[in-house]
This record gives C-alpha cells, structure tokens and sequence, in this order.
C-alpha cells in the first residue's frame, strides 16, 4: 500500500527540520513570494459561555423543553451500580437489564477478573506510553495473536478505542482518488472515518446489494481503490449482511471488503466465529476485519486483523495507534480470557442464541414489531416517535425493565425503536416477563393518545 504523499506523510523529525527552515527564512523573502499581508479581523467576544449559541445546542434544548411539557424524564446517562449482567442495580432497585453490551456474560466472571488484576500486579494500569515509544508489553503481542488466531489471518493490531479504530483505519486507508461504498445503517465511526478520509463516498440502501452492485458497476472504475463497509451484525436492527455474496462481489469487482464485527463476534456462528461461520464463508476472503474489545471481549477498545501487509502498514502510520497510548494491560489480559471462555464453552453462544430467538418469538406473538431483527443478540422494537419512544423507556424502567430508546438522529426520523440487548445470562422468564411489560406499556400508550399530545406540544416548543 502506498503510503500518503505531502508533509504529512513525513516523520516527526524531518516535519520539525523542514518548518525550522521555513522559521528561519528572512521576513522580506517570505513576504516577497506570499504577497501583501492579510487583513486582520478582530471580533469582539462577550464573556461567559461562548458556546451558548450554538444553533445545535438550541435543537437539543427544544427536545428537551418538548420532554419537560409532556412530563417525559430524560432516560440517558441513569446512574446504574455493580456489574452490566442480566441485571443491574438503579436507585436501589433491581432492574432486568437489555442494554448492556455483555453478551456472553463474561464481564465480571471470575477468570476474566482475575487475568485484569494479576496484568495490573505485573504491569501497572497503564502502558504509560505509546507504543511505537515505550509502550510495548508482550500482553499486547498476545493478545494481538489471539485475534489473528480467532480469524485465521496473518496478524492484528489493538487500538484503545473502538470507535477511533474505524475513523482511523478507514481514515488512513482512503484518500481523495478513492471511492468509499457503506451501508445506509453503517456506525458513525465508519462514516466519520469515509469522511475524513477525503474519498468520495456513496451510501447504500441497508442490506439491499443489487444497489450496491448498481453503484460499483456505474462508479467502481472511476477511483483508484474502492472499499466496501459493512457490518457483521448491525447494532440498530439486529440483522446481518449475506457476507458470501459479498465475497463474490468483491473477487468480481476488486474492492477491498471490510467486514465491521463489533457486535457479531462471539455472537453469530455455531461457536461464536462471528459472520463468516454464519455464512459459511473463509475468514481469509475478508481484506479487513475490525472489531471492538468492549463486547463479547468485556473490555474496550479495538482491532484490525487481516494480512501482514495491512497490519504492518497501520502499526507504522495510523495516527490512532502511533498517537495514542498503548492499550492498558488489564484490559488486554481481560480479553484474552474472554477468548479462553470463548473457546472453551461454546453453549454460551447457544444459550444467546435461543434467547434471541425466545424474544423475537415472544415479541411477535403480542403484536409488537422487532423489524427486519434475525433473533441474535440485538432485538429492537419499533416505536415510531422519538419522545413516545423515550415515554416508553421510562414506564418500562418504572416496571422494572431496563431498555434505552434509540431516536434521531442515530436513527432516521419516525424511526425511534427501544433496543433490546440479549445475554447468555438472561433466563426465558425474563425475557417473557420483559416481552409482557413492553407489549402493556406500549398499549396504554397507544390508548392514551400520546402521539396528539406529544405534537401538541412540539408546536408550543417551536412557536
């Protein structure tokens, strides 16, 4: 891969020694080749808040005054207590939980407990550097070797943030000359990355690939590279792409495939080997495969694995791994037991799975729409409205059933579902019990006539 041209592409030491030059230059030869000095404009800026104004602000406080007419509380950033499991303590009270990312239960297991505190007796809780510096421990090695182990490819490299490792790979990869193709429903970390890349970017309608195909045979030839984004299992409507066909695609038309796994690894497949076990597909006809650390791996952070090529590439130049601390050892060595369990007991994979599947039939079977959801660990339930959907949330927690509302923008307007997290954890009775609630409170709501209110009072708000 050819790396980006221009000072960026530079090290640290010939940037310092060309700028010095540039530093050092007289005033008047400078002033010869840049022509007359710009204007100066000065603003005057009161003092206070500075961002008070911001016409994004204003929206967020609309919503907010909406909620307040209405009597709707503000369900986000509750303050939850103890481990993320089946359940979790809020207020005092015990809640069923559906919206935590542990799906296998692994958070808080005594094995993965025990590997974070013994790396944080031998190396501390920090790496304390980058690692291109100082920050290099062996329990980054492994770990990075478990990964490429779990997809069958050459090597791995970790990243302390997941979201940061799409922006950054996709960012690094992808330059001005390039096409980026994503799914309409593609995380905010793949976007942002498409679009700090520079590359011309094209979207297509979520899991429809005739469209996709229809955008690589009228553009594909236009661009240098083209890289298609996905995600193994999406995190909004708990589906999943037909990853064989994509493989097709990709040996018809060239592109490099990137497959985000962030919510199917441990997941999908017999024995959680994410979407490719799924589709019955060889890991190795995926160009990149990303994934996170703070799912099924109970920690946080993110990965690239693929071939030796790719990976060598970003360890030397992604500027969200050669920037950026090294990952903290407890949180490698947690991960790495997480893949210990992994692989030793699959039937927590199956236990996910008929759980999905147990909500889904249950959901569907009181009248309640889960969408295009496959019956895996992510089940939603479309409500409609934003604020009806956060009324929702609000009645359920009251019930004793924590799921969150997903509203606009992370979703489209009209859109807004609550989210429901599945664990291996989960027995069926709390899963019915959950199902019951949902299916009661969305009735009453329907009953009441909340949609007239709510837009009642959205036309007061804004007048």
């Amino acid at each position: 891969m050819t790396a980006r041209r221009g000072i960026g592409a530079l090290s640290r030491s010939a940037k310092d020694g060309i700028l010095g030059a540039i530093r050092t230059q007289p005033k008047q030869e400078l002033a010869a080749r840049s022509g007359p000095a710009p204007t100066v404009v000065t603003r005057k800026v009161k003092r206070g808040d500075r961002f008070a104004d911001l016409p994004e602000l204003k929206d967020v406080r609309t919503q907010q005054a909406v909620a307040d007419l209405i009597g709707v509380q503000n369900p986000f950033f509750a303050m939850h207590d103890g481990c993320a499991g089946a359940t979790i303590a809020y207020e005092g009270r015990e809640l069923i939980n559906f919206a935590s990312y542990n799906y296998l239960g692994l958070n808080g297991h005594p094995e993965v407990a025990a590997a974070a505190k013994a790396a944080i007796d031998h190396y501390g809780v920090s790496a304390s550097a980058s690692r291109v510096v100082a920050g290099e421990r062996p329990i980054h090695r492994e770990l990075e070797r478990r990964i490429a182990d779990y997809y069958g490819v050459d090597d791995a490299v970790a990243f302390v943030s997941g979201h940061a490792t799409n922006v950054s790979a996709i960012g690094h990869l992808m330059r001005k000359n390039d096409l980026i193709v994503y799914d309409a429903l593609a995380h905010n970390s793949i976007v942002v990355g498409a679009t700090l890349s520079g590359a011309t970017r094209r979207m297509f309608a979520h899991n429809d690939l005739d469209a996709l195909e229809e955008i690589l045979i009228q553009q594909g030839h236009a661009f240098e590279r083209v890289l298609v984004a996905v995600e193994g299992l999406y995190s909004m409507d708990g589906d999943f792409p037909d990853l064989a066909r994509l493989v097709k695609m990709r040996d018809r038309y060239g592109f490099w495939l990137m497959v985000d796994e962030a919510h199917s690894l441990g997941v999908l497949g017999a024995t959680g080997g994410g979407v490719a076990e799924e589709c019955g597909v060889d890991h190795k006809d995926v160009d990149i495969w990303m994934g996170t650390l703070s799912k099924t791996l109970s920690g946080c952070g993110g990965y690239i694995a693929g071939s030796q090529s790719l990976v060598e590439y970003l360890k030397f130049s992604a500027p969200g791994f050669v920037y950026s601390v090294g990952m903290p050892p407890a949180v490698a060595a947690s991960a790495i037991a997480c893949f210990d369990i992994l692989k030793r007991e699959p039937e927590r994979v199956a236990k996910l799975r008929a759980n999905g599947l147990r909500f889904v039939e249950q959901a569907k079977a009181r009248g309640l729409d889960v969408g295009t959801a496959s019956g895996t660990a992510i089940v939603p339930v479309m409500i409609g409205d934003s604020l009806r959907a956060v009324h929702l949330a609000n009645r359920l927690r009251e019930r004793g059933v924590n799921a969150l509302p997903i509203v606009h923008p992370a979703v489209p307007e009209r859109s807004a579902r609550l989210r429901f997290f599945l664990t291996a954890d989960h027995s069926f009775e709390q899963i019915d019990e959950a199902v019951a609630v949902t299916a009661d409170e969305h009735d009453k709501l329907a009953k009441a006539g909340f949609g007239i209110k709510m837009a009642a009072a959205l036309a007061k708000a804004t007048r």
